[in-house]
């Protein structure tokens, strides 16, 4: 098989997103579209892409330097043709498909499939078209006896040629050999003074190549020019996830309101409720229950492990058989250790909560590691945010005891099996099996109270 490289178009403004963020850098269920599109041009094979940026350069190159992708700079914006001749298409050799990056819903199946029909076609250049039932400003796809015979703009079409519902996606492929020397024919003789790759077909045709249209799904076609149809893009992703998942065992309660990212895996047997956001690298195990209105990011639930309603996570393991919520907020860099129980408000940050363990509620815990067992009361707080401006641990050994409403001024440890007095609060270091109280004698004075009463 042939070398394939991609160039991705991802220069443009986007000025009809009317956002500050690069419009290829939006995100379609969790995904930026030009990440997106790199991971589907990787599955269907291609070995390099080339990504051609312009505008807020520096973080587009940021996300496609992460996916593997190399930038090339086009310096002016001078039309297609010449986004393409940014990416030095001269220095490869093989094969090129060219797309634009804001075609998030672009998938490997799709590409490989017209990849497959250029080969058994023996084509040198192809557009890529589809079919759809209002073709509006699109490019008209016109053949003669089944065979391309031009890309008309619909600027410039008659009303026959505005009747066509075959349109232009945006995507070409081309022998390397084939698009260099069509591509330096192009010219920028036109009212616009712009270079348009569009221009390579009428070349390529006037040239004697094989040069052809290759039908795919409209779904091809799809890109995002604006904020409607980015929320469009979003919910036939999130749609496909759903459908997905459901297909592999999982029970979604309201498939439309459940909202799985790309990246995400469930395994089957997980029971998820309505509104519930799965984002980021989150790994769901088998017989977990997730409640309604729960949010999860980046964070690994582990088997039979039951989420009430209203859980938030970012960046958190929790292992097999645990309880939580409702309302719990699991902060990074949080492990919850088998069959723990944290119940409703309770937050968390860097702590590791120790198998068995339990907080039943109304407490934080941060920079704290937790032994096996320990029961934390109500209202428990682990200071760890000091006057210096430095964070500091608070470490609990196993099968402690941890009366309500205790503070736990950090750096401080407690040893193995000891108690600490409900409303104490804790400022040294307390010895396994030991009993430790820190709070004011109480103080009464019968008949005091009258006086306010008065």
């Amino acid at each position: 098989m042939k070398k394939l490289t991609s160039i991705v178009l991802a220069a443009g403004k986007g000025t009809r997103m009317k956002s500050p963020l690069p419009k290829v850098l939006h995100p379609v269920a969790g995904v930026p579209m030009i990440e997106r599109a790199m991971r589907a041009l990787s599955d269907a094979g291609v070995t390099e892409t080339r990504v051609v940026v312009g505008h807020q350069k520096e973080l587009v190159s940021q996300v496609v330097e992460r996916c593997g992708g190399l930038s090339f700079e086009q310096k002016s914006q001078q039309g297609t043709g010449d986004a393409v001749r940014s990416a030095n298409p001269d220095d490869i050799d093989g094969n090129v498909i060219i797309l634009n990056g804001d075609h998030p819903l672009l998938t490997s199946d799709d590409l490989s499939k017209v990849l497959k029909e250029f080969e058994e076609a023996n084509l040198d250049i192809a557009v890529v078209s589809c079919k759809v039932k209002k073709p509006g400003s699109f490019g008209r796809i016109v053949r003669q006896h089944g065979k391309l015979a031009a890309i008309v703009e619909a600027k410039d079409a008659g009303p026959d040629t505005l009747k066509i519902n075959e349109v232009n996606t945006g995507i070409f492929i081309a022998r390397a050999e084939a698009l260099n020397s069509s591509l330096g024919q192009v010219s920028n003789e036109n009212a616009q003074g712009e270079y348009y790759l569009t221009d390579i077909i009428e070349i390529g045709i006037n040239d004697g190549l094989n040069v052809d249209a290759i039908l795919a799904s409209s779904r091809v076609g799809f890109g995002v020019n604006d904020q409607i149809q980015l929320a469009a893009a979003n919910r036939f992703a999130f749609r496909a996830n759903a459908r997905a998942a459901m297909l592999n065992g999982v029970t979604l309660i309201d498939p439309g309101s459940t909202f799985i990212g790309s990246g995400v895996e469930i395994e089957g047997g997980v029971i998820i409720g309505p509104q519930v956001h799965l984002s980021g690298k989150t790994k769901i195990a088998t017989g977990v229950v997730i409640e309604s209105q729960s949010t999860l990011v980046d964070s690994i639930i582990g088997q039979g492990t039951q989420l009430k309603s209203h859980c938030h996570f970012e960046g958190v393991v929790v292992e097999n058989d645990c309880t939580i919520g409702p309302f719990a907020r699991l902060r990074p860099n949080t492990t919850i250790r088998a069959t723990a129980h944290i119940g409703n408000f309770v937050e968390m940050k860097k702590v590791d909560f120790g198998e068995g363990a339990k907080a039943g509620h109304l407490t934080y815990l941060g920079d704290a590691e937790i032994g096996k067992r320990v029961n934390i009361g109500c209202g428990t707080i682990t200071c760890n945010y000091a006057a210096d401006k430095k964070k500091y641990k608070t470490t609990i050994g196993e099968d402690v005891f941890v009366g309500s409403d205790s503070q736990f001024v950090a750096p401080v440890s407690v040893g193995d099996r000891a108690i600490i007095g409900s409303g104490s609060t804790i400022t040294k270091d307390v010895p396994a099996d030991a009993l430790a109280v820190g709070r004011s004698r109480q103080v009464t004075k019968e008949g005091y109270a009258k006086k306010f009463r008065k």
